[in-house]
């Protein structure tokens, strides 16, 4: 994600610098950078005792091949290992083999297929996401900003059943609910070309 944002970025401030003009293809569409260090990966669980936190590393790129929203495509790496509740306890328990078994599996992912405005400023973010090796379709359903900025946040929400993917434990002495919730906040700043065209 890093990466990628800043190559776009030095790409266009070379063009400016030295006074050149772009015609092709790939000046007419838009790109954009995800900031991480305003951006936040939340995950929460119904239990017992209060289970939900942040992953602290994960990459995040938004791309997209014309300035129809359509065309955009969400690609999300989290590595497992950097789950932080705030608790050492469940963290352990989190990495290990009856969850996310980080050893053996070190990313969850989430790649979109498809993106459906659903509203003038919502948007049904289909994909499919991976945990502990198996993958399944989900859908983010996404809200954002409203086209013609150059900054601003998209945020969604993603719901599963653990045990979908394995994860049948418990943590010792803690009941948990099968049902997890992602909730995904970035901070995105279109870097060049247009701005992303919504329906209205």
């Amino acid at each position: 994600m890093k990466l990628s944002g800043k190559i776009s970025l030095t790409f266009a401030t070379l063009v400016t610098v030295l006074g050149l003009g772009v015609t092709s293809a790939a000046a007419q569409t838009p790109v954009f950078v995800v900031t991480p260090e305003t951006s936040t990966i939340k995950f929460s669980v119904k239990s017992s005792v209060t289970l939900e936190g942040i992953f602290d590393k994960w990459d995040a790129t938004l791309t997209f091949t014309s300035p129809d929203v359509s065309t955009g495509v969400l690609d999300v790496k989290i590595q497992a290992a950097t789950v932080n509740t705030g608790s050492s306890f469940k963290d352990d328990k989190l990495k290990s083999k009856d969850f996310f078994d980080v050893k053996k599996d070190p990313l969850i992912t989430f790649k979109s297929t498809k993106i459906v405005q659903t509203a003038p400023n919502t948007f049904d973010v289909q994909g499919n996401f991976t945990i502990r090796g198996v993958t399944k379709p989900d859908t983010l359903v996404f809200t954002a900003e409203r086209e013609g900025k150059a900054s601003g946040e998209i945020k969604g929400t993603m719901a599963f059943d653990r045990k979908d993917y394995g994860m049948d434990s418990n943590i010792p002495f803690i009941k948990i609910a099968d049902r997890v919730e992602v909730t995904i906040a970035l901070q995105v700043k279109r870097v060049s070309g247009p701005p992303v065209i919504f329906k209205q």
